[in-house]
This record gives C-alpha cells, structure tokens and sequence, in this order.
C-alpha cells in the first residue's frame, strides 16, 4: 500500500506525483495572529457539527480513493493507523517548521501513529517543484524514521512557540536542535520578527522601508519577490498587513498606500488586491529617520500583534537584538 503523505499546503500538487494514495495539507497559519489551539485540536480530531468550515483535515484533501473518503469522518490518527508508512513533507520555510513541530507534539500522545512516520528532509521549496520532478528524486530525498529525538526536540520546540513571551525561543536556537535539521534557521527567521532593540520593528517591516527607499513603490515587488524581500516568514496577506501598520498609523513610516484599506475587511482579498495595486508608496521623513535608527517606531505608533503565545503591545514589547529585552 502506498503511504499517506502529511504536509503543508506548500505540498498540495504532491498528489499527482503519484507517491501516495493520499495526501493530506495543513492550510493553517502559525506565524500570525494568536495561535488558534482551539481550532488546531477541532483539525486533527473526528468530524463534528461544530467544526468550522476549513478546519478538519480532510477539507483541503484533493483526491481521495472511495475507501478514504469513506473515512473521512475520522480523527487524522484513526485515518493514518489503516497505512504502514505515515510520510511527513515539510520545507524550510517557517510556517512549515512550526506546522511540522506542533505535528510531532501532537504524534507524541499517539506513538501508534508516530512508530509509522517518516520524515522527509526536503531541502527545496515544495511550491516551486513539479510533482513529476519530486518523483523522479525521490531516492535522493532522504526519509528519516521519526524517534524519539525528533518527538522530544519537537515537543520541546512547539511549547516554547506557544509560550506567553519568546524566552523560551531564544534560548532553544543555542541549544542542540539537530534531530530537525531545518527547525534552528526557521526559528532565527521567527526572532528576528520581533520588535528590534533600535527601531521597534521586524525584519520584514524594516526590509520593506529598504525597499521603497530603494524606489520600489509598488507593492507587488514587495509581496511576491521572495528573492528581493530575503524574508520567508509571511504570506501575502500577512505582508499587507504589515505594510498597513507601517503605513496607516497615527505617524506613518510609509506614505502612498491606499487609504480604502482602512475600511475593507481582512477577509475580502480580492478588494484588498485592487487597493494594494493602485498604491504607490514612499517613506516619509519619519519613516527614513526609523529606518536610519534615529526614530522607534513603537514609541509613537499602536503596537498590538502576536508571535507565538506572545501578545505583544506598546507595554509589553519583546525586542529581539544581540540579547532578548523587554520594554
């Protein structure tokens, strides 16, 4: 029997490379907003009334034999124990590495299911490759049975994510995370979002003042080039509203954004879309003060975000330099 394939929505097309009978992408985000640890055991648990639409793990299944859909109704741990080889795909990219650390937390209560799974050591963007290619490399991907290592590092790893201040986070990167080889840079990716010591801001929100200074003043080139940005944390939408707090606060960094974001939903994309492309942006004098370390973002704009567990506001902000800080 071919094996069942757990993976991020990075991996969807991996059903057609024929590698599993079927393949099952976690759609959820862990970068942004508050962890919705409600929501996460409603996913992997049987089907109820209750669940939100998108929120069980069979929703985004794209193809399904007849006796998988049948099941369908199942916890993921009572679906996955009718295979012999559970295969677990996640890249490098962030969001991956926590999808993956908060899916070993969850396998350690189940070591019926955790004794089947493998890891994959995917050393590429799983979006970027074609499913024919995977499967053409598939004796050059190494597929590591998962022990006990990767079940504590993991464990380990997801309750320091979810904790209420990033301590635990930036102590885990100097510890001996080598069980899971692409967790240490992901978490250095996550960090570095953090509010810095000189500016108030992330990584991201410092690179797009880079950017637009540059004279890059549309945001396509700031959502979509991922080579240009050098940040992998956020999505598209997530960038946007980024982008929106740099832009649309009581003393803007950024100036040119379409003021109609203010009013449309986080939820209507498409209206958003359009907004976004009509914007041409630029820094204002503030702005290239923040960006030169001579303003703090925080100390004059709301602070109201989170990372991991942490809720992070003008009064309790975490900033993330040579030492972990709080101020």
């Amino acid at each position: 029997m071919k094996p069942v394939i757990l993976t991020s929505l990075s991996g969807f097309d991996l059903i057609r490379s024929g590698l599993a009978e079927v393949v099952i992408p976690f759609t959820f985000r862990l970068v942004d907003g508050p962890l919705p640890l409600d929501e996460l055991a409603a996913y992997v648990g049987a089907r109820s009334g209750t669940v939100k639409p998108g929120w069980h793990w069979f929703d985004y299944v794209g193809r399904w034999s007849q006796a998988a859909k049948e099941r369908r109704h199942l916890s993921l741990v009572a679906f996955c124990q009718a295979y012999d080889v559970v295969e677990l795909w996640f890249d490098r990219n962030p969001n991956d590495q926590l999808q993956l650390i908060w899916l070993l937390d969850y396998l350690c209560s189940h070591p019926e299911i955790a004794s089947k799974a493998k890891l994959r050591l995917i050393a590429f963007d799983l979006i970027t490759e074609e499913p024919t290619s995977i499967a053409k490399s598939l004796p050059h991907i190494p597929a590591l049975r998962v022990t006990t290592d990767e079940l504590e590092t993991a464990s380990m790893a997801w309750q320091a994510y979810a904790a209420p201040t990033p301590e635990r986070c930036a102590e885990l990167v100097h510890r001996d995370l080598s069980a899971l080889l692409m967790l240490r840079p992901a978490l250095i990716d996550l960090l570095a979002e953090l509010p810095s010591a000189s500016t108030g801001l992330g990584a991201t929100e410092i690179r797009f003042l880079e950017l637009i200074a540059r004279g890059y003043e549309g945001t396509s080139a700031l959502f979509h080039l991922r080579s240009l940005r050098r940040t992998p944390v956020f999505n598209e939408w997530e960038l946007g509203w980024l982008l929106q707090g740099l832009a649309l606060g009581p003393r803007p960094a950024v100036a040119g954004l379409d003021d109609e974001l203010r009013t449309i939903p986080q939820q209507n994309l498409p209206a958003r879309q359009v907004a976004y492309s009509r914007s041409r942006l630029s820094l204002t004098e503030f702005g290239k003060a923040v960006m030169a370390g001579k303003e703090d973002f925080s100390r004059h704009n709301p602070i109201d975000r989170w990372w991991g567990g942490t809720h992070l506001t003008n009064d309790r902000l975490w900033r993330y330099g040579p030492v972990l800080t709080k101020t």
